[in-house]
């Protein structure tokens, strides 16, 4: 009985997950200059490992931003997504020692 209900929550989730990917579309500003430039791989990384406070900044400053639109696509999405990654990677480290 338990584990039908696990899977049902879990099934509810990724129906839920599936529905909101539904409604994302393409960043048409993508590939285009912004003030500074076009942002890369190592913008990403660094944009990444700043995510966190970034985040809580953006809360308070209307002006600030956790991504910046005006990147090269997958190259700077790959570069975010390891500097996020990053922040559990040192926390799994930090657990074991």
């Amino acid at each position: 009985m338990r584990l039908g209900r696990s899977v049902l929550i879990a099934g509810g989730v990724v129906v839920s997950l599936g529905v909101l990917a539904g409604c994302a579309t393409n960043n048409p500003l993508t590939g285009s200059a912004g003030p500074h430039g076009v942002a890369g791989f190592f913008t990403g990384l660094v944009h990444g490992l700043i995510c966190p406070i970034a985040f809580v900044v953006s809360l308070f400053n209307h002006s600030v931003a956790m991504y910046e639109v005006h990147n090269s696509g997958a190259l700077y999405n790959f570069g975010f997504l390891l500097g996020a990654g990053a922040w559990g990677i040192l926390r799994f480290s930090r657990r074991r020692a």
